[in-house]
């Protein structure tokens, strides 16, 4: 395929899931042909507008906001202002395509997709969108029949979609994150974490805000005295918002051993090549990663989603036996027993890892791409 220089929207956001296969795409795009130019498009006062100039791209900013599904005064007036907010956002989106003239544009979900991709398709602008959930999302779904090419990563995504549409790309995910880590990774793990090499590892990671579930897991693990736990480390990330309740109950808790806990890890490829269990919601980027890593996983997946994605997301693993799973509701007293149970049962840790793997799509960002250019 000639990889000419072209000129290409890509919009989205909202969360670290949008934004991390958003920035992958545009960096395969660089890679293909650096001369081609990228502009983003994201949700003013949202995570996209700090993380992608970050990562060296130019974004502008909609004043368009979601509906808020909670029940309060501020969600009722925020939910009223909605629809003035999107018919203005359409209108900046339009002004936007017509400045910056986009061979091709390109959703990766989030509210903030909606009016840049909704106006662009009008003035016949072709368009890609990536679907990174088992469970298609609202903006998607409305989009489905504007655009010409719809990457997913879940089989049975034509309950959502044209099927002629439909292109098996797998989710773009970090290059760092796309291999099963190597002996001298585990080591240089082992190292970095100030681990024993003699005992087994679980990598308990709710997400770089953190998990509330699974940190209430883990306290109540602590508390009732570890049990099952002798020979075993874990790595925690507990989550910024978490951080001084859980140093405050850790030095409280001095005498247990072994757990060391942080608010952010940076380098996760070290926190997943040393373990031999990981404990994780089940985010769409999060599931794509732990399949490239082949990693034996349970999987909590979060209540707090649209359309219960995440359960979507972790069951896809879970009927071809390539993770476990455990209810939110019942995590605090389950989840960590599960967990053990599987970190004590090495056949069943081997079984999870290859099943796991085998459902690994590592060329995602090159399919994109693929899809963008055909269109162009």
């Amino acid at each position: 395929m000639d990889y000419k220089p072209i000129r290409v929207i890509i919009s989205g956001g909202g969360t670290g899931g949008h934004i991390f296969p958003a920035v992958s795409i545009a960096n395969k795009l660089k890679q293909l042909c650096p001369q081609t130019e990228i502009l983003f498009v994201g949700a003013e006062g949202k995570m996209e507008m700090e993380k992608v100039p970050a990562e060296g791209y130019k974004i502008v900013g909609l004043p368009i906001a979601g509906v808020q599904r909670r029940l309060s005064m501020k969600n009722l007036m925020n939910n009223l202002s909605v629809p003035f907010r999107v018919l203005e956002s359409v209108a900046h989106a339009r002004r936007i395509v017509k400045e910056f003239k986009p061979d091709v544009v390109v959703g990766v979900g989030g509210y903030a997709s909606a009016p840049l991709l909704w106006a662009a398709t009008g003035m016949k602008i072709p368009a890609v969108i990536q679907e990174q959930n088992g469970f298609a999302g609202l903006t998607n779904k409305i989009l489905g029949s504007r655009v010409q090419s719809i990457c997913v990563a879940y089989e049975g995504m034509d309950k959502f979609f044209p099927a002629d549409k439909i292109v098996m790309s797998g989710n773009p995910i970090r290059e760092v994150l796309s291999q099963p880590a190597t002996a001298q990774q585990k080591a240089d793990g082992l190292e970095f974490f100030g681990l024993d090499a003699a005992c087994k590892h679980i990598f308990v990671v709710g997400g770089s805000l953190g998990s509330g579930t699974l940190n209430h897991a883990m306290q109540h693990w602590i508390q009732d005295g570890c049990p099952d736990g002798e020979g075993v480390e874990i790595i925690w990330q507990c989550g910024k918002y978490y951080k001084k309740e859980i140093d405050a109950f850790m030095q409280a808790h001095s005498e247990v051993k072994g757990i060391r806990h942080y608010d952010f890890i940076g380098r996760m490829d070290l926190a997943y090549a040393v373990a031999d269990v990981v404990i994780s919601r089940s985010g769409a980027s999060t599931v794509s990663e732990l399949c490239a890593m082949g990693k034996a996983t349970v999987f909590v997946p979060s209540p707090n989603v649209a359309e219960d994605h995440q359960t979507h997301n972790a069951m896809a693993l879970v009927r071809k036996n390539a993770a476990m799973l455990v209810k939110d509701n019942e995590a605090i007293d389950d989840l960590l027993p599960t967990a053990l149970g599987l970190l004590h049962s090495p056949d069943k840790v081997k079984q999870l890892e290859k099943n796991a793997e085998a459902m690994a799509l590592r060329n995602a960002a090159q399919v994109i791409c693929d899809e963008i250019y055909k269109l162009v």
